[in-house]
């Protein structure tokens, strides 16, 4: 399970934008996805878009605005195949349904960032 949303993650991440900011981006060349295999995820963070301030925020808002529906719409389903993403979400007060992008840092810890209206 963790494999499946760590190839989804791969696929998310963004490069060029502070830790824990993730969208939807071409397919990553093979050498992305060679490196990025050596990463476990170590566990999960939550973070309200409602929250950030400044730049941050409108980059978020942003990648949002900018990502495909469906590409949404399979990442929560790969979030609600992980136990350890759900309770992470739950202890929120967070549901899959609001997770509008993600990021895994290089320990391993993968964010989950929501919004309350998506």
């Amino acid at each position: 399970m963790r494999t499946f949303i760590l190839s989804i993650v791969v696929a998310l991440l963004l490069a060029g934008l502070p830790p824990a900011l993730a969208q939807t981006s071409p397919a990553p060349s093979q050498s992305q996805t060679e490196s990025q295999k050596g990463v476990t995820i170590q566990g999960f963070q939550v973070v309200d878009v409602e929250e950030l301030k400044g730049d941050v925020r409108t980059k978020v808002d942003d990648v949002v605005a900018h990502t495909k529906q469906e590409d949404i719409k399979s990442l929560r389903t790969s979030i609600e195949a992980t136990p350890e993403a759900l309770s992470a979400l739950k202890a929120k007060g967070r549901i899959t349904a609001q997770v509008v992008a993600i990021n895994i840092n290089k320990e391993g810890i993968l964010t989950m960032f929501t919004k309350k209206t998506t």
